[in-house]
């Protein structure tokens, strides 16, 4: 993962950490150094699970922000309170977007 474990996983990270495994491996194939083999897949290895985890925590981000919105637009709708009902709204396609946005493949 990074290099700090208190840090929440990134997808832009883990990419970064997947694509220089990724190459680090190449260049071991290429020189014939098994270090860099190793240490490449290890790399890429790391950067796919941070990729995964951060993907993993905005779908699930996404799915308590539809739910909550979800109840505020028909807890608004109800009471007649038309603020909170919009405001609802905009949760919900917020998660719904956030889910869209970290679908996993």
């Amino acid at each position: 993962m990074s290099s700090q474990s208190s840090q929440e996983p990134s997808k832009a990270t883990g990419q970064y950490h997947s694509l220089k495994g990724t190459a680090v491996e190449t260049v071991g194939d290429v020189t014939g150094l098994q270090s860099w083999v190793q240490s490449g897949k290890e790399e890429h290895a790391k950067g796919e699970a941070e990729y995964n985890a951060a993907q993993a925590k905005g779908y699930a981000e996404g799915v308590t922000d539809r739910a909550g919105g979800y109840k505020d637009s028909v807890v608004g709708a109800v009471t007649g309170d038309k603020a909170q009902q919009a405001s609802g709204n905009v949760r919900n396609e917020k998660g719904q977007t956030q889910q869209e946005i970290n679908k996993p493949t």
